[in-house]
């Protein structure tokens, strides 16, 4: 209807044009004739083009109504592979919850990557929304994660203490884990309080309990007061 109005629109435009022509100039008969012969071949072509403009409309129309909803695509999908919504939605939660620790890597690598292999091999993966994150963006983040050795030793220097080996950046940066180094080298150090050097202490990473544990007992240690001399 729209496109039928700024046609008829249009035709009048022509049509006041060719009155106003012809009164602005005297016109043979013949002059006149070619003008109005003009104008209606204009008309015929606007209305040709008029009608294709309609049928193009008419044909989107119906390739619309044809067209599933989203809703519609996405319940087709879940009967494809076998899910329920319910079903997704665990999925869903599994990938974060995978890909918080991935992000933190939170040992040990292995155990992520069994994760990641049964989310591969779970049909959901191979819905749109989660296809390229298991398939290959947090498969990229493992193999690009160089984890560190599950041990690692460390010769004891003259005027080393348990504490300060545990407090070293490249041990643990957390003077309460000497427990943990005490713990792991038992068969060597009789009396915590006494160490040698030349002595080789294995020195195991921690746990994400374990550095949360350590963390905590630093926190307290540095938020209390200090005392105060009488």
């Amino acid at each position: 209807m729209k496109l039928f109005k700024s046609f008829m629109a249009f035709a009048l435009v022509v049509v006041l044009t060719g009155a106003v022509f012809a009164q602005q100039k005297e016109m043979t008969k013949e002059e006149w004739q070619a003008e109005i012969n003009r104008l209606t071949q204009k008309k015929a072509d606007l209305t040709a083009e008029l009608n294709a403009l309609q049928a193009e409309v008419n044909n989107l129309k119906n390739t619309k109504a044809g067209l599933q909803t989203y809703e519609e695509c996405q319940k087709g999908l879940n009967e494809m592979i076998g899910a329920s919504q319910a079903d997704i939605d665990n999925f869903r939660a599994q990938l974060k919850a995978l890909s918080a620790k991935i992000a933190r890597k939170v040992s040990p690598k292995a155990d992520r990557q069994a994760e990641l292999d049964a989310l591969k091999a779970n049909k959901i993966s191979a819905l749109p929304e989660f296809f390229d994150q298991v398939h290959n963006l947090l498969q990229k983040q493992l193999d690009a994660w160089q984890e560190k050795p599950k041990e690692i030793l460390y010769t004891v220097i003259k005027g080393d203490c348990l504490w300060n080996i545990a407090k070293k950046k490249d041990i643990y940066d957390n003077p309460f884990a000497w427990t943990k180094i005490y713990s792991s080298n038992r068969d060597q150090i009789k009396n915590p309080d006494l160490i040698y050097p030349q002595q080789i202490f294995k020195i195991p990473n921690l746990t994400e309990e374990e550095k949360a544990q350590y963390e905590k007992v630093l926190k307290r240690f540095k938020a209390a007061p200090p005392k105060q001399s009488k």
